[in-house]
């Protein structure tokens, strides 16, 4: 039933010098609550404000003479019905507030001002609202003095952006360091240190200005499109977080060898090439569990080939085979491909005969240079287009490749004057990535349900994270600068959505051979959400074909990286259903504590590790803080370092400073040499004791690794872990809960309790109703405790440590 309430108000404008107010010429003329929907009549034009749940808003302006498209490229969330929101609607003679249990709008009358506050707190506030002039079409806001942006997509800047004039225009960086303003990924999102997000929901290029002349102004401008954008509120990062991804999607859980090592350059230029490389991975017992191919896969030359889409049969007389053997060792296979059809290839007399490529004003194939050729583009656009690009995709899936690597898709040259069926370049260019990696997806839930697309992908928009994106960082130098980038790219993309932005382990640009760069890249990237060295071909990316001091480093991170598989699937649930990034920056959990606004030299890999990356040459000791909501151990030594400190901790070359929550459960598992070995049959559950944390929980989540939405399809299992300590005992509960569609196992857990100072006098096994002493060891060095302890699905363990020697 629509809810209306009508009023008809006339307004003296007031004007003063001090009025942080609207446009001054703007006037409301009515207001009206229309099936949950607050639309308010000015005289230049509408406002639409529509809850979407209780921490999330969107307001939408039309102007006067324009039509309201209600189509979003990045919100796929569906409005709660104004019966579960139940926005109260308040009207003064000076003000309108609009309310749910958390968001209030409020909208003062003279001067007109739209502002927000949620659970009595204000967040901001419209400042001259919508305003078209000589910059475009904009949209403004007014800033606290203090508080810190984030967003705005992948850019070296900072991890506070604020004074920032950033161009939302994907577009490539090559070879960058530590600075870069504009990379492959813009999203028009800003977030705020008093916990509220600001998206701007239009996909046409423009600018998002974070108070760059400091006048405590956001400003976002673009050419055109939707005056529309969500104000998204919570009480903490998390939650902020969660609310966001629930408004534009959560990531759908990768295949889980996407969580292993790939073998990967630019480029292998035969399949006898690419069998030796995996052959010696092989031998030299590195684990690997994908090999990706870049474009000599379809030509003998960088230049004049793109666009030929199939293998190159002088180089590869065998695709399938090498594809099917590889498989049968448990190595997956991942092609690149890209968007042109350059003019030179095998498939441009079919591209123009089917019209699948963007046109000029007049119809005709847009076609213009670039580095690799004369070109035309695919218009994704175009129902044509997509069909006959997945029907490659589908092509090469069923011959039994694994993933795809979708390059160069910002597009890397996309002249103004081009037209997509849908809309100018510009209109477009920003969803373009975004629609790519949609076409892989949509064509894998229609032709192949039952397997997990891998999508690698270096540019989109708000929200591919729901299609799978696995996107990377672009062409960074092979350099100490392009290193120290990296983990704020990566922190920064996580907040917004996309939380599997990783780098080219080792650097990408250059051919600077460098162990020690190349052995610390690595040994950061066991703790980044994808483990892939690659690089142009002048220097090895592979660890296999480095130094020998190199290489035994780079398999020492690899192998670790093997072991804490269960812990990071764990991290990809947790990503999957909350939307919670895997590298979370320190302020996630000290959001009130400002030194922290700008670190990003050290982050939490997921809830329970505390990583500081080496990210210069020759270090011997480097400074960490320790979050002040636990103590922390040293993950290799045991030493115990406390909470809401900042201490010296010297550095080796074996590994980087890595350090484990006090409380924290930790479940590993020994090295494989690819996920086709994995099982949690059998594992390590490392438990981090502390006198400091008297309760604790963990969780372990498995399913095949391979089915699309196992858990909503109840193909998973999840183990859950409690700790309770008391000055003379610890105890330690492993349950397990299974989906009917989950083959059951009975499991073998050694659990490994570390800070164990003092022998324990007992220890007790408490299962199926029955209580027992069990053997157990004792490690005095290490202060570590041993025990077997069996799992099964019908009946919690409960494990009794007499800690009463302590």
């Amino acid at each position: 039933m629509n809810i209306k309430v009508y009023i008809k108000i006339a307004v003296l404008l007031l004007i003063t010098p001090l009025a942080i107010a609207q446009n001054s010429h703007r006037q409301l003329d009515s207001f009206v609550v229309n099936n949950g929907v607050l639309e308010l009549s000015t005289n230049d034009g509408k406002y639409l404000i529509k809850p979407y749940s209780d921490n999330i808003v969107e307001t939408s302006f039309i102007p006067t003479g324009e039509v309201f498209n209600p189509n979003s490229h990045a919100v796929i969330m569906n409005p709660m019905t104004p019966t579960v929101i139940k926005a109260k609607l308040t009207a003064t003679p000076t003000a309108i507030e609009f309310a749910t249990s958390g968001i209030v709008v409020k909208v003062d009358k003279s001067p007109f001002m739209i502002s927000y506050s949620y659970h009595g707190k204000q967040l901001t506030s419209e400042k001259e609202g919508y305003i078209k002039d000589e910059r475009g079409e904009t949209l403004s806001f007014n800033l606290d003095n203090n508080e810190a942006l984030y967003g705005a997509g992948a850019r070296a800047l900072g991890m506070n952006r604020r004074g920032n004039r950033l161009p939302l225009y994907n577009k490539a960086h090559y070879g960058y360091e530590d600075h870069s303003t504009q990379m492959n990924f813009s999203i028009p999102l800003v977030f705020s240190s008093k916990m509220y997000g600001i998206h701007f929901d239009n996909a046409p290029i423009g600018y998002l200005d974070l108070d760059s002349k400091h006048e405590n102004t956001l400003t976002y401008e673009t050419i055109s499109g939707r005056k529309t954008y969500q104000l998204i509120a919570g009480n903490d990062w998390a939650q902020l977080v969660d609310n966001y991804t629930k408004l534009t999607g959560r990531q759908p859980l990768p295949p889980r060898w996407a969580f292993g090592n790939f073998s990967s350059r630019f480029g292998y230029h035969s399949e006898a090439e690419a069998r030796a490389t995996v052959d010696k991975f092989i031998t030299e017992k590195i684990p690997l569990d994908a090999i990706i191919f870049d474009l000599y896969w379809f030509g003998k030359e960088i230049k004049g080939t793109m666009g030929n889409l199939e293998f190159d049969a002088d180089n590869f007389p065998t695709p399938k085979k090498m594809i099917d053997d590889f498989s049968y060792l448990g190595v997956k296979t991942i092609l690149i491909t890209e968007p042109f059809i350059l003019t030179t290839s095998k498939k441009w007399d079919e591209a123009l005969q089917k019209n699948i490529l963007a046109t000029d004003e007049h119809g005709q194939a847009f076609t213009y240079d670039f580095y690799f050729g004369h070109t035309g583009l695919i218009d994704i656009f175009n129902p044509a287009g997509k069909a006959w690009f997945w029907s490659f995709y589908k092509q090469f899936t069923k011959l039994g490749v694994a993933g795809w690597w979708g390059d160069l898709g910002e597009p890397e040259v996309h002249p103004t004057g081009l037209l997509h069926q849908t809309g100018s370049a510009d209109e477009m260019h920003n969803i373009y990535g975004h629609n790519w990696a949609k076409l892989i997806a949509d064509g894998y839930q229609k032709d192949f349900p039952e397997q997990r697309p891998f999508i690698l992908m270096r540019s989109g928009y708000s929200g591919s994270q729901r299609f799978g994106m696995i996107p990377w960082s672009g062409d960074v130098n092979r350099t100490w600068g392009g290193l120290q980038s990296q983990p704020e790219i990566a922190l920064q993309m996580g907040l917004q959505g996309m939380a599997y932005m990783h780098s080219d382990l080792g650097g990408f640009a250059g051919a600077n051979l460098d162990d020690e760069l190349y052995s610390r890249w690595l040994q950061y990237g066991v703790f980044q959400p994808i483990f892939r060295p690659h690089a142009q071909e002048e220097v090895a990316a592979e660890p296999v074909f480095r130094e020998q001091k190199a290489k035994q480093l780079a398999k020492a991170a690899i192998e670790l990286r093997y072991q804490l598989l269960p812990y990071n699937y764990t991290l990809a649930f947790e990503n999957n259903q909350q939307g919670l990034p895997l590298m979370r920056p320190l302020f996630y959990e000290e959001p009130q504590h400002r030194a922290l606004y700008d670190v990003a030299n050290s982050y939490l890999w997921g809830h329970e590790f505390l990583v500081k990356p080496v990210l210069d040459a020759g270090i011997t000791a480097t400074s960490v803080y320790f979050p002040r909501s636990a103590n922390w151990f040293d993950f290799y030594t045991g030493q115990r370092y406390l909470a809401g400190t900042t201490q010296a901790v010297a550095v080796t070359q074996d590994h980087i400073p890595v350090f484990v929550r006090a409380g924290a459960f930790i479940p590993m598992i020994d090295v494989i040499q690819n996920t086709e070995h994995y099982s949690i049959k059998a594992f390590n559950l490392h438990y981090f004791d502390d006198t400091s944390v008297p309760r604790s929980t963990g969780k372990l989540y498995d399913d095949d690794g391979k089915t699309p939405n196992a858990f909503e399809k109840d193909a998973y299992s999840l183990l859950q872990f409690n700790s309770e300590r008391t000055p003379h005992q610890l105890s330690i509960t492993l349950s397990e809960k299974n989906g009917v569609h989950y083959q059951p196992v009975n499991r073998t857990v050694t659990l490994i309790v570390h800070n164990i100072y003092v022998k324990p006098g007992k220890v007790l096994l408490q299962s199926n109703l029955k209580k027992h002493a069990v053997n157990y060891s004792w490690d005095e060095k290490c202060k570590t405790l041993f025990v077997s302890v069996p799992l099964n699905q019908k009946s919690p363990a409960k494990l009794v440590i007499s800690l009463s020697g302590n």
